[in-house]
């Protein structure tokens, strides 16, 4: 039996990419410019990594070697099924081995799952931006791009063993005409979405009119742009955590993740880059443009919502890009704004505040963010909400936002 008890797609699921995965994908005049970071507090703790260098990719390769000997053996595979929300990071089932993951589509009971990187969104950012405090740093496209396109390659080769495995490829809008290239690139190597940093891109803004090239492609196309979580560098200024006290450890025992205090910040990126989106015309412009917010919470929404509508009464009469808006605020995110929340969040009064046509289930698969018991918690917030809210909810949402990339799965 199926952990989920009801017809439901997964906005958020992730692959666990081994530490030699980027450099693994990459065009060779690139390849020995990526350094293979070591992941502190998870499978690959290596001397090399403890000394702060970088691993050497032949012990890695024995390491993942035994993990996936011990994926394969009668022993883990006897407690798949009803281990499959228990295990967790490169533990879990089909968070590395492609071959492995449409058996956890099965044991979860989902009819798709939108995939991300682990790893890598912190890093592809910040290969689009100039290193900060050097007057002198530029972005180097050449890396920027390189590495967009070896990270689209792995999304797309792991995603290819099944169908309701839909990949997200990166774009870089650091550089306009290669922005457009790499949109193009990803749709024909099978992107589900077009993932794209929540903050804003080095030296313009997001919404600038040659961006207009990107966002046409993916509406033509009827695939979404989504942002996700580590996509921003730096939530917060990280002198907050000089308190006088130890640094508490996140969810994976350390500090390299998210705490309470940088958590509170997760969402001003994608308020931000939503907000320019609405005013500056970018939804108004392309109507069915669908966007994402994945693994940003929810909560925000109706304050998000309501701030949006006093900035349009104070600066409405006077700025002309206001007043060439068709929809309110409101209206545009109901319109084209889809929103995964935490499973800590009141689900069911952000519902009540902002609509039942926003809001996505996801289980964050493989990760320990995500929780054992994800629909549990989701239920309990529904509370006695309508079957047509859960409905909207667990599948109808998503199959909105994906358009083409779950059409043949509807």
């Amino acid at each position: 039996m199926a952990y989920l008890p009801r017809r439901a797609h997964d906005a958020d699921a992730h692959i666990m990419e081994p530490p030699t995965w980027l450099r693994d994908h990459a065009d060779p005049d690139i390849r020995e410019r990526i350094e293979i970071p070591t992941y502190a507090n998870e499978l690959v703790q290596t001397g090399d990594a403890a000394t702060g260098d970088s691993p050497d990719p032949g012990r890695l390769g024995d390491i993942f070697a035994r993990l996936a000997a011990r994926h394969r053996s009668d022993e883990f595979l006897a407690d798949e099924a009803t281990d499959v929300m228990n295990r967790k990071n490169f533990a879990a089932t089909g968070s590395f081995l492609a071959d492995d993951r449409p058996r956890v589509l099965d044991y979860i009971g989902v009819d798709s799952q939108l995939m991300f990187n682990t790893f890598h969104n912190t890093r592809l950012y910040e290969w689009e931006h100039p290193a900060a405090n050097d007057p002198d740093a530029h972005v180097d496209l050449d890396l920027a791009y390189g590495t967009a396109r070896a990270h689209n390659r792995g999304m797309t080769e792991f995603c290819s063993v099944d169908d309701r495995l839909l990949a997200t490829c990166y774009v870089p809008l650091a550089d306009f005409d290669r922005a457009e290239a790499m949109a193009t690139e990803a749709i024909e190597m099978g992107a589900a979405a077009l993932l794209v940093a929540s903050g804003c891109p080095a030296g313009h803004s997001p919404t600038h009119r040659a961006l207009d090239r990107v966002w046409r492609q993916a509406e033509e196309a009827g695939i979404p742009v989504v942002f996700h979580v580590g996509g921003t560098g730096a939530l917060i200024d990280p002198d907050y955590f000089q308190n006088g006290l130890p640094i508490p450890p996140d969810f994976h025992g350390g500090a390299e993740n998210f705490r309470s205090v940088d958590y509170m910040a997760i969402p001003f990126p994608p308020m931000q880059t939503l907000a320019t989106m609405i005013f500056d015309g970018v939804l108004e412009r392309h109507p069915n443009l669908k966007v994402g917010v994945i693994e940003q919470g929810c909560i925000w929404l109706p304050s998000f919502i309501k701030q949006m509508d006093s900035a349009m009464d104070a600066f409405g009469r006077h700025e002309d890009r206001l007043r060439q808006l068709s929809l309110t605020p409101g209206e545009y995110v109901e319109r084209q704004v889809r929103v995964t929340p935490y499973p800590t969040e009141d689900i069911g009064w952000v519902t009540d505040q902002v609509g039942p046509d926003i809001l996505l289930f996801n289980t964050d698969y493989p990760h320990v963010e995500g929780g054992r018991r994800p629909y549990e918690r989701f239920e309990r917030g529904l509370g006695d909400r309508s079957d047509e809210i859960r409905d909207r909810f667990y599948a109808d949402n998503f199959v909105d936002l994906m358009g083409t990339a779950v059409a043949a799965l509807v």
